[in-house]
């Protein structure tokens, strides 16, 4: 599959990390483009560190470069998944405003009727939030905030990092044996 993975600056870095290595393992092609705020919120929650899994993407993306491949509709990918999407990119696209290329690029995949996941971890929400989740919802968009399960049992902050990349995957039908499913006969 090729999908396109979008970051902004909402806090939980660890996702679209978790996300792309996922992807990666899996032989999956992976394009990126990250806000000025994602380095930002990368470089605080994660440290210099996360250089070297974003190095592992097929492609990578200028945030201003409008004229880039995904900015298209004639460019064939599988979807888009934003994590974190902050609220501010939620309402861009929500309204249609596609001044970057992350929200060009999911504007593209709602047109195109491609699968775009929204992963927020915004809390709590305000009716200007719920409204435009509403909106992107009605478009054709999958909305997931980043809430984790605990029926599994989970060992760290990695296991809950986990268990929504493999929600996320999920809705790409995609396969993965490193994360944890729900067995109730384990449970």
């Amino acid at each position: 599959m090729k999908i396109v993975v979008g970051m902004t600056g909402g806090s939980g870095a660890q996702y679209g990390l978790r996300i792309i290595e996922h992807l990666k393992e899996l032989n999956h092609e992976v394009e990126l483009v990250m806000s000025d705020a994602a380095h930002k919120v990368l470089d605080i929650e994660v440290g210099p560190s996360y250089k070297k899994i974003i190095a592992t993407v097929d492609r990578q993306y200028d945030i201003k470069d409008i004229s880039a491949r995904i900015a298209s509709g004639t460019y064939k990918t599988d979807g888009m998944i934003i994590a974190p999407c902050s609220m501010k990119t939620i309402a861009a696209i929500a309204t249609g405003y596609t001044d970057n290329l992350i929200q060009r690029a999911a504007d593209c995949m709602l047109k195109e009727s491609r699968k775009l996941v929204l992963l927020f971890r915004e809390t709590p929400l305000n009716l200007i939030h719920l409204r435009n989740l509403v909106t992107l919802k009605e478009a054709g968009a999958t909305i997931m905030p980043a809430a984790p399960g605990f029926y599994y049992h989970p060992k760290s902050v990695q296991d809950l990092v986990d268990f929504i990349v493999g929600k996320v995957l999920n809705q790409f039908n995609i396969d993965q044996k490193k994360i944890k499913q729900w067995d109730p006969e384990k449970a």
